[in-house]
């Protein structure tokens, strides 16, 4: 009886080792048919900006794939890819080959390589969409052997900057000028108003009014007015702009200055935006001119008060992860059915909860590999990543130079 129920045990012991290896050796398809291999999904995609040179921005993401089953599986034919765009701009994408999944969720680390010569592109669309980018990051796991894709929840953020608001203010500025023979102020800054114009990856223009008042009893005649736009100390625009204006005594006039940013060089001014953990502050010079002749004063060249603007960004939520900060913005991870977006822009450093993806049929894409992939298992369950804020934009005081 005893070498019956021996017999009986080791038969059993036997099945399992073959259900085992049957997924293991290749049947893989067969077995996810007969319920036997449960399908893998993607939780949590996380991303953080690593090293930077002057052509290339590294992407560093961990990727939390779910493994169903209770045992460690290598799905043959087995890819996971990820694509992060701003504006509908494709800035970055990854894709990796053979993945092994361990039983529960397993973190896998890669990087890829942003090209930074996209930085012009996306400015354009940026600028153009009233200084709003949309980012979506999206992720999916992808089987030939089973001919399945499971996508991971997309995440997306919402960009939005006010840098145009730099140029426009309601303060009056006295303008002095370094000359004996008259007494200042010479013209009153009444107020400043600025528009984006023409925007292309040439060259950004923004359009700017000053409305300049002459408190004098004679003509003043504004000659030349000069400029110089730096990020981050990085010269991204400098020249000549406006018309020769003559204000009337007694009379405010609007007088119209074109200045112009090098959408060309941004991609330096980026890398310098990264080096300084992702804030930039913008400053515009500008130089005015004015004939005092009536006044015996000849042309005197004032310097105005600098324009400033300070801003940062967290690109995808995680710069601050590490001291727990936070910063403003909103963030929704939608799930790959296209539902409803879960809101967890609180900017309380919190964690999200990802929901897994939905598996969907998909034809091979031909990605090829990209950047340097590694492993590590966690425990099963749902798996947390923090995504919170995108952007908080401050704006400086305007840095008093003095007009002599």
């Amino acid at each position: 009886m005893s070498d019956t129920r021996g017999l009986v045990s080791a038969l059993s012991i036997v099945k399992v080792v073959a259900v085992v290896a049957v997924v293991l050796v290749g049947s893989v398809g067969a077995a996810f048919a007969l319920g036997l291999v449960g399908a893998p999904s993607v939780v949590a995609v996380e991303n953080r900006f690593g090293e930077v040179t002057d052509e290339t921005s590294t992407i560093r993401t961990d990727m939390v794939v779910r493994n169903p089953n209770p045992i460690d599986v290598r799905l043959g034919g087995t890819t996971v890819d990820y694509a992060v765009r701003m504006n509908d701009v494709r800035m970055a994408e990854g894709t990796k080959e053979g993945v092994e999944i361990g039983a529960g969720n397993s973190t896998l680390t890669f990087e890829t390589g942003m090209n930074n010569s996209k930085i012009p592109e996306w400015w354009v669309s940026h600028v153009s969409n009233d200084e709003h980018t949309d980012l979506e990051v999206d992720a999916s796991v992808h089987s030939s052997l089973l001919g399945r894709t499971f996508g991971a929840p997309q995440v997306s953020r919402d960009i939005d900057t006010n840098l145009i608001g730099a140029f426009r203010t309601n303060e009056s500025q006295p303008i002095e000028a370094d000359a004996a023979a008259v007494t200042n102020p010479v013209m009153i800054l009444e107020r400043t108003d600025a528009s984006w114009g023409t925007v292309d990856e040439e060259t950004t223009e923004i359009r700017m009014t000053l409305f300049l008042h002459n408190p004098k009893a004679y003509p003043i005649t504004l000659s030349s007015l000069g400029y110089n736009i730096t990020m981050n100390g990085v010269d991204v625009g400098d020249g000549e702009a406006g018309r020769t204006t003559t204000i009337p005594p007694g009379e405010t006039v609007p007088v119209e200055a074109t200045t112009r940013i090098d959408t060309q060089r941004l991609d330096e001014w980026w890398v310098s935006h990264l080096e300084r953990n992702q804030v930039t502050e913008l400053r515009m010079e500008l130089f005015l001119t004015f004939d005092l002749s009536a006044a015996g004063a000849g042309e005197q060249r004032v310097k105005l008060d600098e324009f400033t603007e300070t801003m940062e960004t967290d690109v995808f939520g995680t710069k601050n992860e590490s001291d727990g900060g936070s910063s403003e913005g909103s963030d929704d991870a939608s799930d790959p059915d296209g539902g409803d977006s879960d809101d967890a822009g609180t900017g309380d450093g919190g964690a999200t909860d990802a929901p897994a993806g939905t598996p969907t049929d998909a034809p091979d894409d031909g990605s090829t590999s990209t950047g340097t992939e590694s492993q590590t298992a966690t425990p099963g369950g749902t798996t947390t990543t923090e995504d919170d804020g995108l952007l908080s934009d401050r704006r400086s005081a305007v840095a008093s130079s003095g007009g002599n």
